[in-house]
């Protein structure tokens, strides 16, 4: 792909309002952020699977076997956040494939670079999320 080269060889590269929406070079920049995120997130866990089975030793002060139980579970639900937006992730890159990566679910208009940059996962533009969240609060306040 004649865009990958070109990014490769531009690694200051940040898109901007000024080019054509998700064009060639874009869609490669976001795919490539989302790619090592992935990766950074995959290593994140390896080395917590290694902490966890390098951490079995059983504490025979009560506080610490607490703390260390404390730790571990925090660590676990951390994991599997980070599991849910590899998921997302991977949503992200399915929608670069078919072509309506950066483009709101509920609207169809473009979400914006900023926020693309900000959350590269993003799936509503600013205002689709404002009112979803919006919404959200109503109904958890009933």
């Amino acid at each position: 792909m004649h865009a990958t080269s070109v990014l490769l060889k531009d690694s200051d590269y940040r898109p901007s309002e000024d080019e054509p929406f998700m064009n060639d070079r874009q869609l490669e920049y976001f795919k490539q952020k989302l790619l090592n995120w992935k990766e950074d997130i995959l290593k994140e866990s390896r080395e917590t699977v290694t902490h966890l089975q390098a951490e079995t030793e059983n504490h025979p002060d009560l506080a610490d076997r607490a703390s260390s139980e404390t730790d571990r579970a925090l660590e676990l639900r951390t994991r599997d956040r980070q599991r849910k937006l590899i998921s997302k992730i991977d949503e992200a890159l399915r929608r670069i494939d078919e072509g309506n990566y950066g483009y709101c679910e509920e609207t169809g208009e473009p979400i914006g670079i900023a926020r693309l940059e900000a959350r590269p996962i993003a799936t509503l533009s600013l205002e689709a999320q404002e009112r979803h969240e919006r919404r959200e609060r109503v109904h958890r306040d009933d």
